[in-house]
């Protein structure tokens, strides 16, 4: 299989069953093991690589007390909801299309149901999810997994699936709720993804690199 079938395949639920598949026998396995409860993916920078990003954008501006609905977009088994939970956030809502990976992170976590929720759901079509009932998106690796072929001039399929997208986190935020998102995408490329219809005011910032690149924050507020 080529790379850009490989990386086609990454916006598609099957791809990601079969992957998190391995997660859930290795905690059938051994459930007493440490090693098997970490996150088999937590893309692109982990909560303490990020922590100084979400407290300038989202301690400081939705604070735990004031009880704000966090959705997480895309979540897959990042421990970053419970790390977000660990600084107080009650109100998660973690979507994800693989009915695998909600199985698995249900499981895991069943004592902290109650803070943190885990439902299938497809972010191109939120249908579980109100208009205007999110205060913060949050968006780790989701955008990027739709994004494949030319950055310049992208497939049909990739401008169908991040605009769906788009619209989504739009309709869902609410009007004074802010979208949070991390890349490695280059900024010319995607800021016309992010803001095809010129519906947010956005803020971007460098976060630094892993081993050969360096990340993006991107802070994206409703016009």
């Amino acid at each position: 299989m080529g790379s850009e079938e490989e990386a086609a395949r990454l916006g598609h639920a099957e791809f990601w069953d079969e992957r998190y598949a391995k997660a859930t026998s290795n905690d059938t396995n051994n459930d007493d093991d440490v090693e098997d409860k970490k996150p088999t993916h937590e893309w692109f920078r982990d909560f303490k690589s990020l922590e100084p990003f979400f407290a300038q954008h989202l301690f400081g501006v939705k604070k735990p007390e004031d009880d704000p609905k966090i959705l997480h977009l895309g979540s897959g088994d990042s421990t970053i909801p419970y790390d977000l939970l660990n600084h107080g956030y009650k109100g998660q809502l973690c979507l994800d299309f693989s009915s695998v990976v909600v199985d698995l992170m249900t499981s895991r976590h069943q004592n902290q149901s109650q803070e943190v929720e885990w439902r299938v759901g497809d972010v191109r079509s939120m249908i579980s999810v109100a208009s205007e009932s999110i205060d913060v998106a949050f968006d780790k690796g989701t955008l990027d997994a739709m994004i494949h072929g030319s950055p310049w001039s992208p497939p049909d399929e990739v401008l169908e699936n991040t605009g769906r997208y788009m619209k989504e986190v739009v309709r869902v935020l609410k009007k004074d709720g802010i979208f949070l998102y991390i890349t490695y995408r280059q900024p010319h490329f995607v800021k016309p993804i992010l803001n095809r219809d010129d519906e947010w005011d956005m803020h971007m910032e460098i976060l630094g690199g892993g081993d050969s690149f360096e990340y993006y924050g991107y802070v994206l507020r409703r016009k």
